[in-house]
């Protein structure tokens, strides 16, 4: 069983192990990181042999750190890197390569539905009736969004709304408030299995869910920075936010 896990600002983790009465059997873990010593790589190898092969990713990562020594220098990979690289090598955990999903550029419409779309939409992803999918959408006037716990009173100015027409709506996932124009920014929407992100927490997925953009942020010459816990950022500013929710 082959299992592999990119890091994200950091290395590819990669695991082989076997499976024998429920436990993990002849471990090896591998990468491009860096450890210091050398024997640390052979200490978190042993502490995953004989793990029962239903660990999850958090315990995998419990037993890696209780194998490291105090002066240990990993770099470029974390004990929850190797718990969910184990993960994936058990066919636990998916890579985006593991996923067949649509890229859906949806057509102009109400604000409204937008929002809507982005709650019934997962009820079909999660009853089968529609593949994961990376939806764009486009409105047809402006909006603000405002997070899943915020107030509305603490938020809007309801003069300002009434005076130039500006619809509000509440997402499902937290975060702050948006205020969104027509043609002048770009919404999407990631639905995918939570199997994804298995092991991480938020903290950890946003980058991971994220690295795509900053590849692509690259590659059209913007020097873009990761800001956590959710932004993008460049020299003169914010570029994005993202918010994620998780159905069970």
């Amino acid at each position: 069983m082959h299992g592999e896990y990119k890091v994200p600002g950091g290395k590819l983790v990669v695991v082989d192990t076997d499976v024998e009465e429920d436990r993990l059997a002849r471990v090896s873990v591998s990468g491009d990181f860096f450890l210091d010593p050398d024997d640390a790589l052979t200490r978190i190898t042993a502490s995953l042999e004989g793990a029962p092969a239903s660990s999850s990713a958090k315990d995998l990562a419990a037993r890696v750190a209780g194998a490291l020594h105090e002066g240990d220098t990993l770099m470029g990979v974390t004990p929850e890197a190797v718990g969910i690289a184990v993960r994936r090598a058990l066919g636990a955990a998916l890579s985006w390569d593991d996923i067949d999903f649509d890229v859906i550029h949806g057509p102009v419409v109400d604000p409204m539905i937008n929002v809507a779309m982005d709650e019934t939409l997962v009820e079909d992803v999660a009853a089968g009736r529609r593949k994961p999918f990376m939806r764009l959408w486009e409105w047809n006037g402006p909006q603000v969004v405002i997070g899943s716990f915020q107030s509305y009173q603490n938020e809007i100015q309801q003069d300002g709304v009434d005076r130039y027409g500006i619809t509000v709506s509440r997402r499902v996932t937290g975060g702050g408030a948006m205020f969104m124009e027509p043609g002048n920014c770009i919404t999407y929407s990631l639905v995918i299995p939570t199997a994804l992100v298995e092991g991480m927490s938020f903290e950890q997925a946003y980058p991971y869910l994220d690295q795509w953009v900053m590849e692509v942020l690259d590659k059209l010459g913007i020097k873009a920075t990761y800001v956590p816990l959710n932004d993008i950022a460049s020299e003169f500013g914010k570029i994005g936010g993202a918010a994620q929710k998780r159905w069970a």
